[in-house]
């Protein structure tokens, strides 16, 4: 056997109540109720628990510090053997742990929250600005109407278990290296229940739920983005012995749009002109999400300037804040000229004479510098 004051982790003079904290420690973190199938955490408990009740106890722990290992072996021949439960040995140690015996077994009858649904909302980038009415389809357990959700044809069908006596949890003894070891666990018959149903409901096979589909309106405000999650109270799977149903969590996908990009409340797109405009200025339409507007471009404005417009972009209906739209000037350069068009693009390059010469020698010799 290991020692237990090396499985605790105190030292030899350690106090009743530092080996008592730190026994807390280990059975909370490795009680198998805790750690359903986890073997390793079971064997570490069952350690664990040999060795507080070897140190809890001063007459065992005396035996150990003066023969060792030795005074405890034989276990079930005179030596150390677990026999007991959480309640004749540890006391009140288990009631803050977990509520003790009796409380874990009134605990199977709490009422439990039921189950949350997750759903995907598809949106256009419309509905995301300026907010939707949905209908979202989910499919949901419900309390079954037919028995109201008791799970029986009549309510004199139910019976308490007489494996657990209505406990809904049984001690279950095995024999391990350390001795008789038992713990509380789930009872088999009523899967933990507590009750009998002799006669099972036919519409929902005993389990008092059934499940139905539901179309759910959810109002979606402006502003929402992709990854955004709404929270509808109650619409979730029902809950358990009377508890509050779950809550249905909508999750927003919001569509690309043709031209407009966002940046959460902001709007940004790519906006065409024409050479002419670009050089000489002038009134162009530009679009909003609302509506087109006039808006005056100044000469000589180059590709890839931006202009804003403020309080032109989207609106949180949450916070009421509104973001602005900026739009990015792209020069089109013209294609498929006709001989007039041409000739006089010639003529206009021909004024330009050497600045544009002068232009160019400056750009390369940027160049050259760079690469040298």
């Amino acid at each position: 056997m290991q020692d237990p004051y090396e499985v605790l982790g105190v030292s030899r003079d350690a106090t009743d109540d530092e080996i008592k904290r730190e026994y807390r420690k280990l059975a909370k973190k490795y009680h198998p109720d805790l750690n359903p199938g986890d073997t390793e955490a079971e064997q570490k408990f069952k350690e664990a628990t040999l060795s507080y009740e070897i140190l809890s106890d001063h007459e065992k722990r005396s035996q150990y510090d003066r023969y060792g290992s030795a005074a405890f072996e034989g276990a079930g021949a005179g030596g150390y053997s677990y026999q007991g439960g959480f309640g004749d040995i540890f006391g009140d140690l288990f009631s803050d742990l977990f509520g003790g015996a009796s409380a874990y077994s009134q605990n199977t009858k709490r009422p439990v929250k039921g189950a949350d649904i997750q759903q995907i909302v598809k949106l256009t980038f419309a509905e995301a600005a300026f907010g939707v009415s949905k209908e979202v389809q989910v499919r949901r357990e419900v309390e079954c109407e037919t028995c109201n959700g008791t799970g029986a044809n009549n309510e004199s069908d139910i019976h308490t278990c007489d494996k657990c006596n209505g406990a809904g949890v049984i001690n279950e003894v095995s024999q391990t290296p350390f001795g008789r070891m038992s713990r509380t666990v789930t009872c088999d018959k009523c899967n933990g229940t507590g009750e009998i149903i002799e006669d099972p409901c036919k519409v929902c096979n005993g389990s008092g739920k059934v499940y139905k589909s539901e179309r759910i309106k959810v109002d979606i405000p402006s502003g929402v983005e992709t990854n955004n999650v709404m929270r509808i109270s109650n619409k979730g799977h029902a809950g358990e012995n009377g508890g509050p149903n779950g809550d249905l969590y909508v999750i927003i996908d919001v569509e690309d749009h043709e031209i407009f990009s966002r940046d959460g409340l902001d709007i940004y797109y790519e906006m065409p002109i024409s050479f002419p405009t670009a050089a000489l200025g002038g009134e162009i339409e530009i679009p909003t999400l609302s509506q087109t507007q006039k808006f005056t471009i100044p000469a000589g404005t180059q590709t890839g300037t931006k202009f804003k417009l403020k309080r032109e972009g989207i609106t949180d209906g949450r916070s009421k804040r509104t973001g602005d739209l900026y739009f990015y000037v792209k020069v089109v350069t013209p294609e498929n000229l006709s001989r007039d068009q041409r000739e006089a693009l010639e003529n206009y390059a021909e004024t330009l004479g050497e600045d544009v010469k002068v232009q160019e020698r400056g750009f390369f010799s940027k160049i050259k510098d760079l690469f040298e």
